[in-house]
């Protein structure tokens, strides 16, 4: 039922945000997809983390751009540390979604913030809609195709290292990525590159070397099918494009070939989620009744990805380089109990000794 679940969730969102005309329909596809792939059964706590998580960090995006943005120097510093809290809170499972969220959705939100003529308020707004429409439309999904009451965890996430070591390194490696995405995007004039910046994100998830070169193949791989699909769709409708009925329906079809693999492995998953990707943001950002085709769109979108995995990758090895390179950064030295400041160390001298 979970194939199903997701198919009807992603198809559902694409049909009311065309239907009513929304400008925000990629986020009211993907929003669900994104929740139901990583929960097997209704979780209103998980919700409620979602939604605070985008309510928030469109609270402090605003404030940041309202108030710093003539400042770039305190701006530099007010983003550092809201991203230095959203990749510190995915080091833990139960906050997991929460940091990754906020970092994912703020990275957006000060991308378009920076330019004067984007209507940030509107864009936050319409992301804030999607994300309550979230709830409703997972609900359904839910109702509709049910699963046998079993013995599953609720949300699967990959487990985070308890080791405090690994979690400063990984925070660190995640922040310093972010910060270099952050800083890219504000000095170049990259408006049409969500695609690409959310690429940046997707990779830096896992937060590790090894992760984050298997999210890199996952990800290439996920778009090429994704834009063939839509380039096939484009195709196939031609002339009729204008259809809604046709379109959506070649949307669903294209859909449900990828939401099948959202239910495998987490390496299918990763592959489904990127083709969905792939699939809905050209589709419903150009080829939609009465504009015009997505063709070219695709083209750009593969290409802009491609280079943007490519880069993040280089960006991660070097920022993990940095890091070994410089242990003291993240060093973390837990005394025990009855010792003074420095025995320690030389209990660690005597065992090497001995």
């Amino acid at each position: 039922m979970k194939p199903l679940r997701i198919w009807f969730a992603c198809v559902l969102g694409v049909t009311i945000s065309t239907l009513l005309g929304w400008s925000n329909a990629m986020f009211m596809a993907l929003f669900p997809v994104f929740v139901l792939v990583n929960l097997n059964r209704w979780n209103t706590g998980l919700f409620v983390q979602f939604i605070l998580s985008v309510l928030w960090v469109g609270i402090q995006v605003s404030l940041i751009i309202g108030f710093l943005q003539p400042y770039p120097v305190l701006m530099l510093i007010a983003v550092g540390i809201m991203l230095l809290f959203k990749c510190f809170a995915m080091r833990s499972k139960s906050t997991y979604l929460f940091g990754y969220i906020g970092l994912l959705i703020g990275s957006i939100f000060l991308n378009f913030g920076s330019y004067q003529a984007f209507d940030l308020e509107n864009f936050i707004v319409g992301i804030w809609i999607a994300t309550l429409m979230t709830v409703p439309i997972c609900g359904l999904a839910f109702y509709c195709f049910p699963d046998p009451v079993v013995d599953k965890p609720t949300m699967s996430v990959q487990a985070q290292d308890r080791d405090p070591q690994a979690i400063l390194e990984q925070t660190a490696l995640g922040w310093l990525v972010a910060m270099a995405a952050f800083i890219v995007f504000q000095v170049a004039n990259l408006n049409d590159s969500l695609s690409a910046q959310a690429s940046i994100l997707v990779i830096l998830a896992p937060m590790t070397l090894v992760g984050s070169a298997m999210a890199a193949k996952i990800r290439i791989i996920g778009t090429v099918a994704g834009c063939m699909a839509g380039m096939a769709i484009q195709l196939v409708l031609y002339n009729m494009s204008d259809n809604p009925v046709l379109y959506i329906l070649s949307y669903a079809i294209a859909a449900g070939i990828f939401c099948r693999w959202l239910a495998k492995d987490a390496v299918w998953a990763g592959i489904g989620f990127s083709a969905i990707s792939a699939l809905t943001i050209p589709l419903t950002k150009t080829l939609v009744p009465g504009q015009q085709d997505a063709f070219f769109a695709i083209i750009y979108r593969t290409s802009s990805i491609l280079v943007a995995v490519v880069a993040t990758s280089v960006m991660i090895w070097l920022a993990y380089k940095l890091i070994k390179a410089m242990p003291w950064l993240c060093s973390v030295s837990v005394p025990v109990l009855g010792q003074e400041p420095g025995q320690e160390a030389v209990s660690v001298l005597e065992q090497e000794k001995s």
